[in-house]
C-alpha cells in the first residue's frame, strides 16, 4: 500500500459507488467550472467545526440563561457528537439515493436551521437544534473526502490541505471571535445564530451544483448504484486491530471534545477574563494545524506507528497536567500542548485507518466504523467529566480522569500501530479474506 499523505480521509462515501449515467455526465460537466466547486468546498470546510467551537466560550452563559447544571450544560456539546456519529451511518445511503452534491446542500441548509434553533426560546429547541447541527456536520464529514478525491484526483492533496486549513480556520475564527461577538450583537444568542449566515451563503453556493448535478436523471432514480458488499472484505467486527484503531478514533476524540466544552471554562473559574479564554481556546484549535499536517506525513514514512501514538498521548497528557497545576499561569503553553498533540492525534487516527486496511473498499468500511463507534465514544467524555465537575465542585477529578484517557489513548496507539493489515493470517484476528499483507514500508 502506498503511503498516504496529509489528506487521510475519513468515510469515503464515493469510495464503493458507481454514478447513473446522467449524472456521471453531469459531474463532467461541473468540473469544466472548477471555481464554482472549489469555493463550495471552502465556504462547507469553514462551517464544518464553526457552529461548536462558538458555543464553548459561551458556555457559561448559555448555563446561566437556561438555569442548567454542569452536567446540563454538557449536553450543548455532547447531544451533536451523538449525532455525528449516527449521522455517519446514514450519510452513504443519502448520497447513492440523492447525490453527493444534494446531500450537501440539503446538510449545509439543515446546519443553518439547527443554528438558529438553538436560540428559540424554550431549552428543548437548544438541545434540538445541537442534535440537527450534528448530524449536519457528519453529513458534510463523511460526503467532503470523497467529492474532493472524485473531482480532483491529480490535486487531491493540496485540496484536502485546503480543505483542513479552511474547517480549523473556521473553528479558531468562531472561539475567538464568540465573545466580541457577543459583546456587539446583545448576548450569546447574536453570536451563536451569526453563524448561520456563513452556512447559509454556503448552501446558496452548492444550490447550482446540486441542479447541475441531477439534470437529467428520471425522476425517482437512484444517483448511484453500490460496487461492494461487506461480504466482499474481513469483518471488521471480528478484528482486534479494528477495534483498536476504533477505540483510537474515539478516545483522541473525547480527549478533543473535552477541551472544546470545558477549556474556556477551567481558565474562567481560575480568575481568567472570558474574552481571553476564548482566545487562548482559539489559539488551541489554530495549532491544530501543525499536528494534523506533521503527524500524517511521519506516520506514512514509518512501517510502525506506535511511537507516535505514544507522543501525541504525551503530549495531550502534558497540556492537561499543566491545566492541574498552573492553569492561567502556563495557559497559552498548556493550550499550544493540547492543540497540536490534538491535530496529531487526529492526523495520526485517520491515517492509521489507511495503513491498517489491505485495500481501499476496507479502508472505507474500517473509517465509517471508527468514526460512527469514535464520536458516540466521544459524546461520553463532556457529560461525565461535566457531571464529576458538578459533583466535586472543582477540575482536579475530572482532569485526573482525562489525564488516565490519555494513557489508555498512548496503549491503544501501541496496539493499533503495530505493521499489521486486518485480515492479515497470522496478524489479527479477523476473519474473511481479501487483503493481502502490506510491504515493508507503508
Amino acid at each position: 500500500m502506498s503511503a498516504p499523505s496529509s489528506e487521510a480521509p475519513l468515510v469515503d462515501a464515493e469510495e464503493d459507488l458507481v454514478a447513473a449515467p446522467p449524472v456521471a455526465t453531469a459531474r463532467r460537466r461541473l468540473r469544466a467550472h472548477p471555481a464554482l466547486v472549489l469555493a463550495g468546498i471552502v465556504l462547507a470546510a469553514l462551517n464544518m467545526r464553526a457552529a461548536l467551537a462558538g458555543v464553548s466560550p459561551l458556555l457559561s452563559e448559555i448555563g446561566a440563561h437556561f438555569h442548567l447544571a454542569a452536567t446540563a450544560s454538557s449536553l450543548v456539546t455532547t447531544i451533536p457528537l451523538i449525532f455525528m456519529g449516527l449521522g455517519s451511518i446514514v450519510a452513504p445511503k443519502l448520497a447513492r439515493r440523492w447525490g453527493t452534491e444534494a446531500v450537501l446542500c440539503g446538510a449545509l441548509v439543515a446546519l443553518c436551521g439547527g443554528i438558529v434553533l438553538r436560540i428559540a426560546p424554550p431549552v428543548v429547541a437548544l438541545f434540538a437544534g445541537c442534535a440537527v447541527v450534528g448530524a449536519s456536520i457528519a453529513l458534510l464529514n463523511v460526503l467532503m473526502p470523497g467529492l474532493i478525491k472524485r473531482d480532483f484526483p491529480d490535486r487531491a492533496a493540496g485540496m484536502t490541505a485546503l480543505y483542513s486549513t479552511a474547517m480549523i480556520l473556521g473553528a479558531t475564527v468562531s472561539a475567538a471571535s464568540a465573545v466580541p461577538l457577543e459583546n456587539a450583537l446583545g448576548g450569546w444568542q447574536g453570536s451563536l445564530v451569526s453563524w448561520s449566515l456563513l452556512a447559509a451563503v454556503a448552501a446558496v453556493v452548492w444550490i447550482p451544483q446540486t441542479l447541475m448535478a441531477r439534470r437529467g436523471t428520471p425522476h425517482g432514480a437512484a444517483a448511484a448504484t453500490p460496487v461492494h458488499t461487506v461480504a466482499n472484505g474481513p469483518r471488521l467486527s471480528r478484528s482486534p486491530l479494528a477495534w483498536q484503531v476504533t477505540l483510537f478514533m474515539g478516545s483522541q476524540s473525547l480527549i478533543a471534545y473535552v477541551v472544546i466544552a470545558w477549556m474556556p471554562t477551567i481558565f474562567t473559574d481560575h480568575g481568567m477574563g472570558k474574552g481571553e479564554a476564548g482566545l487562548v481556546f482559539a489559539f488551541s484549535t489554530l495549532v491544530q494545524m501543525v499536528g494534523s499536517f506533521v503527524v500524517p506525513m511521519l506516520a506514512g514514512r514509518m512501517r510502525r506507528q506506535r511511537l507516535l501514538g505514544v507522543a501525541v498521548s504525551a503530549l495531550m497528557a502534558c497540556g492537561v497536567t499543566g491545566l492541574l497545576v498552573a492553569p492561567v499561569a502556563g495557559a497559552w503553553l498548556w493550550a499550544a500542548l493540547l492543540g497540536v498533540g490534538q491535530g496529531g492525534a487526529l492526523g495520526l487516527a485517520l491515517t492509521m485507518m489507511v495503513l491498517r486496511s489491505g485495500d481501499a473498499h476496507t479502508a472505507a468500511r474500517l473509517s465509517g466504523m471508527a468514526q460512527t463507534g469514535g464520536y458516540l465514544l466521544a459524546a461520553a467524555g463532556p457529560l461525565v467529566l461535566g457531571a464529576v465537575h458538578q459533583a466535586t465542585q472543582g477540575w482536579t477529578v475530572p482532569l485526573v480522569l482525562l489525564l488516565a484517557v490519555c494513557a489508555g489513548l498512548a496503549l491503544l496507539g501501541t496496539g493499533a500501530g503495530r505493521d499489521r493489515r486486518i485480515g492479515d493470517r497470522g496478524g489479527d484476528g479477523g476473519s474473511g479474506g481479501g487483503s493481502c499483507r502490506g510491504e515493508g514500508k507503508a
